[in-house]
């Protein structure tokens, strides 16, 4: 079996420290994939992967890197499905799972949401991230990469 990877869709990630300090413990490789920006002094422990600044190229490098050893941390809903049907483990950075039996509702819900905003009945505001968030996030990581390194 591969070695196991955490492929982090890194731009907005909140949780980029606590993953790289868990995957290490797991010896786990992780590649952080963003447009630019990130610092690679930040990051000793990571492969930086800074791809073209078009729209959606650290998606689409992502969703194709993406194997069935392989955790992707994503918010991305689109990319979270393409990543699920290589097989990949997928996590949000608030530690929720997206499963193949969640995506589809998640697909929907992400669209009915995009309807409501280009209509004005929505602001379209994000709830804030919170400490419950990351501590779930963390416990889901490790849950993962014990299975997989198991």
């Amino acid at each position: 079996m591969p070695p196991v990877r955490l492929l982090i869709d890194a731009d907005a990630c909140p949780v980029k420290d606590e993953a790289l300090e868990i995957a290490d413990r797991f010896k786990a490789e992780t590649v952080m994939v963003s447009n630019g920006g990130l610092r690679p002094s930040r990051y000793p422990g990571a492969r930086l992967v800074t791809v073209s600044a078009g729209a959606d190229a650290a998606d689409h490098w992502i969703a194709e890197e993406a194997t069935a050893s392989d955790i992707v941390v994503t918010a991305d809903i689109p990319l979270a499905a393409r990543a699920l049907e290589k097989g990949a483990l997928v996590l949000h950075p608030d530690g929720r799972p997206f499963t193949p039996q969640s995506i589809g509702y998640a697909l929907s819900m992400r669209s009915f949401n995009q309807h409501l905003r280009e209509t004005g009945e929505s602001k379209g505001l994000n709830k804030a991230f919170t400490p419950q968030d990351r501590s779930r996030f963390r416990g889901e990581l490790d849950r993962a990469l014990r299975r997989l390194t198991a």
